[in-house]
């Protein structure tokens, strides 16, 4: 299997486990993932997703170009509208935590991949590049549109115009990368990350996603007023009152998602 997922408790780890291809996403491996993202976003144990690649090269090298079993241009541009927006780096409907473990380099439909994500962690050797302008071609799995909201604009137009890598330590200075380390620091970091996570209530976590996710292109005072399903979940929770009685026993909090 191309794409694993490996469920422990109340943790998912996703792996682009094609190695001998850098981690490239053909049609398959595309359409394996979706279908882990609606399985991942039905299973309401789930607090926390760690998304990586195999091995050390290559969190992914992006869409594989020898793949010409799925259609490409408007035909790729527009199954994407009519899907839905399945793909991690344009879906909106998945509440939970997700960890980008950047083991190498994030390509193309790769770092858009990580765009998607809501906390990167990157191996000191891990760079980052949009170089489809490079073969004719435009990211389409969500850099356009997404890249300028979490880059200074020109940062991100000079990488999409011109296919210039980016090393993880220059995205950790413009504030797209959480964290850099060495490569055999790199899972004790993403654990550490983790375990954070599930330290917190994850009703709040769900309904802090969701509202970062779905307002950031309102109006602050809009965003901070428009109905949120979630949010009033958290709110109204007993895991609400569980934390604050735990900070006031001195004790750890027992979350119960509810």
């Amino acid at each position: 299997m191309s794409i694993e997922l490996h469920l422990s408790g109340q943790v998912a780890r996703v792996t682009i486990d094609r190695p001998e291809r850098l981690n490239a996403i053909d049609r398959q491996a595309a359409n394996r993932l979706a279908s882990i993202w609606d399985e991942i976003e039905k299973n309401t144990r789930i607090r926390c997703v760690v998304l990586t690649g195999a091995g050390k090269k290559a969190f992914s090298a992006g869409a594989d170009l020898k793949d010409t079993g799925g259609p490409s241009g408007v035909a790729y541009w527009r199954d994407i509208i009519d899907l839905s927006f399945q793909g991690i780096g344009l879906r909106t409907t998945l509440p939970i935590p997700i960890i980008a473990r950047v083991n190498g380099m994030a390509l193309g439909g790769g770092f858009e991949m990580v765009l998607g994500c809501d906390i990167i962690i990157a191996a000191e050797t891990a760079w980052f590049a949009l170089p489809e302008a490079k073969v004719g071609r435009v990211p389409l799995d969500g850099g356009m549109v997404t890249l300028p909201r979490v880059l200074p604009r020109n940062i991100a137009l000079g990488m999409m115009l011109t296919g210039r890598r980016i090393t993880a330590s220059e995205m950790a200075c413009y504030g797209l990368v959480n964290a850099v380390v060495p490569m055999e620091q790199l899972d004790e970091e993403t654990d550490r990350w983790v375990a954070d996570i599930l330290s917190s209530a994850p009703l709040s976590c769900r309904a802090i996603k969701s509202v970062v996710r779905d307002t950031a292109h309102l109006p602050i005072h809009e965003a901070y007023s428009r109905p949120s399903r979630l949010l009033e979940a958290a709110l109204t929770s007993a895991d609400a009152e569980e934390g604050v009685a735990a900070f006031r026993d001195k004790r750890s909090p027992v979350w119960q998602g509810r």
